[in-house]
């Protein structure tokens, strides 16, 4: 295979011909990490690797392969010294019920975190392909995910979610067919439970998506304890990262967030948004200085036109990741912001 492009030493030359491959590979880093600020961290430390090491890049392989390769081993290093990033739910079971303590944050703790759709993948127009692009990025399969070792993580992200052939894998991690086959087998055998899970959800249309969105939009702004019910599945999971503390159960979850809510619609601002190819929703709770303030990205799992988990991501460093203030003027209604289950 002949080298794909012949280039200067220019740094904008080389931004222009990988610019095609920067959103797959935050989407590749941050499945590997679990952290989308981990994640752009990574694929700089990608790109500027492969800028100083491509005069000796021979196109053996394309340069998509290539940059995966350094990807891998940027993204395996990385692992060698950091825990796993979890959510509340890996870590403990749920609280006994709606009037148990609620634990402070854990700060210390790396936890999971979501990424806004915006920064991943293209806009695909079939609809099996919008599917299978936001399954391979539902925070189901990405928590889970880090349960792995490292290098089993990786083979299974190139060759059930990227779809990449076992001998292309292998000329990549520079193992043979058979180690590739062999910590596949063993990756799928640890994710067996989880993969039934997902297996399990429907995909709704984007209608019906923006449909139950809003509805529990209006339900939490409204403090609509009853709506918010109603739109629950009987066995739903409320987690609150950082907070280690969470609840199952459509009545107690209820119950919570009965105590919990702003009684006064005006107290809270909602701006509907989408992350890890889900429905999302970013929340502010306005101050006693009168200025509403980011409280917390909402994600929403869907299965059957219900909801059977939400986590609140209560983290207002977020916000700017999504494009979103982190705080609002008592007088705003809210910032204009893409509707992303709006179509043209």
């Amino acid at each position: 295979m002949q080298r794909e492009e012949t280039m200067t030493s220019s740094g904008e030359d080389f931004a222009h011909l990988t610019a095609p491959y920067r959103r797959e590979l935050l989407a590749y880093c941050y499945r590997m990490l679990g952290s989308v600020h981990d994640a752009e961290d990574l694929v700089q430390e990608t790109l500027l690797r492969a800028w100083r090491s491509y005069d000796g890049f021979q196109g053996r392989a394309s340069l998509r392969t290539w940059l995966y390769r350094i990807a891998t081993n940027v993204c395996l290093r990385a692992l060698e010294n950091r825990d796993r990033r979890p959510l509340p739910s890996g870590l403990s079971g749920p609280a006994e019920g709606p009037e148990a303590s609620v634990a402070p944050a854990l700060h210390e703790v790396a936890w999971l975190e979501p990424i806004p759709d915006t920064l991943f993948g293209t806009a695909p127009t079939d609809p099996a392909a919008i599917v299978a692009s936001r399954a391979g990025m539902r925070l189901a399969l990405i928590a889970t995910l880090q349960y792995l070792p490292a290098r089993q993580r990786a083979v299974l992200i190139l060759c059930d979610v990227l779809r990449w052939q076992a001998s292309e894998v292998a000329g990549l991690l520079e193992v043979s067919v058979a180690a590739v086959n062999s910590l596949l087998q063993r990756a799928r055998a640890n994710l067996e439970r989880a993969t039934l899970a997902e297996d399990e959800l429907v995909e709704p249309t984007d209608p019906e998506q923006r449909a139950l969105l809003d509805r529990y939009a209006t339900a939490f702004k409204n403090a609509d304890v009853t709506a918010l019910m109603r739109l629950l599945t009987a066995d739903a999971v409320y987690e609150m990262p950082p907070i280690p503390t969470w609840f199952t159960g459509r009545q107690v979850i209820g119950r919570f967030l009965g105590s919990r809510i702003p009684a006064n619609p005006a107290d809270i601002h909602v701006v509907p948004t989408a992350a890890n190819g889900q429905p999302a929703l970013a929340t502010y709770r306005r101050d006693r200085d009168g200025i509403h303030h980011a409280h917390s990205i909402q994600v929403l799992t869907i299965a059957a036109a219900r909801i059977t988990r939400v986590t609140s991501f209560q983290d207002p460093a977020l916000f700017s990741t999504f494009g979103l203030p982190r705080t609002l003027p008592d007088a705003a209604t809210g910032p204009e912001h893409e509707d992303p289950y709006r179509r043209s």
